[in-house]
């Protein structure tokens, strides 16, 4: 059975490739799931106003917590094994770590995530084709598709 890694932003966008799992599960793939969610590091502002680090720590896990909920969601309805990871720092490296972690075969995602960061910082999606040592699966966003 594959186990395979699906990272979401919270945005409808990447609903898509949980769709697409879905599909594939459907047509007969006989997989299991981590859902993860990477959330930036805090800045300079947060760490001086914060004074703790745990506090940081945890509003960070709590708010990928609730981004990967949609996701893990449609896929334990369907009856399906989910893992959950949240992790904070670069969202390309933080993934290919968290893949390595929990043993996966294949990643599905979106080719575009929501928010500023996707269109100013560059695409984790393409950064995650170059740094996977497992098969990456882009979902593409249809054309017509209202952004986040």
């Amino acid at each position: 059975m594959l186990k395979i890694l699906i990272p979401v932003d919270g945005s409808t966008h990447a609903l898509l490739a949980v769709h697409h799992a879905l599909r594939l599960v459907g047509a007969g793939l006989k997989a299991r799931f981590v859902v993860a969610n990477v959330q930036e590091a805090a800045n300079l502002y947060e760490l001086v106003v914060a004074h703790d680090p745990t506090v940081l720590q945890q509003v960070s896990e709590a708010a990928g917590r609730d981004l990967v909920r949609p996701a893990v969601a449609l896929l334990n309805a369907a009856g399906l094994q989910v893992e959950v990871a949240v992790a904070s720092g670069d969202p390309a490296h933080m993934l290919a770590e968290i893949l390595e972690s929990h043993g996966c075969d294949a990643v599905i995602m979106s080719a575009r995530g929501g928010g500023l960061r996707a269109a100013v910082l560059g695409s984790v999606s393409q950064d995650m084709v170059q740094l996977s040592p497992v098969p990456v699966t882009l979902v593409k966003v249809p054309e017509d598709a209202q952004p986040d």
